[in-house]
């Protein structure tokens, strides 16, 4: 059986508000953003798993993101895959 996170997660990104600190790329668990020249780019949005992790750490408040299932989606289909490694 394997459960698959269906990516119906809540993240916003306002490039406007990005300065290009790179923290958001640094602490996604499963890297949903990457430097673009001097900005970040949401990259792979439906791998967002909605930890909260690039919201806390922006302090210039580009992402938004509501805490929701992904996190524990990703962590028991981890689970369910044998996956040694589970978290958010």
């Amino acid at each position: 059986m394997e459960l698959k996170y269906l990516g119906l997660n809540t993240l916003e990104y306002d490039v406007k508000k990005c300065t290009g600190c790179g923290m958001c790329v640094i602490v996604c668990p499963h890297r949903i953003f990457q430097m673009k020249g001097k900005k970040a780019e949401v990259t792979a949005k439906d791998k967002c798993i909605e930890c909260g992790a690039c919201m806390k750490n922006c302090a210039f408040d580009a992402i938004k993101v509501e805490a929701g299932p992904g996190c524990a989606a990703a962590v028991l289909a981890s689970a369910f895959r044998g996956d040694k490694k589970a978290c958010c």
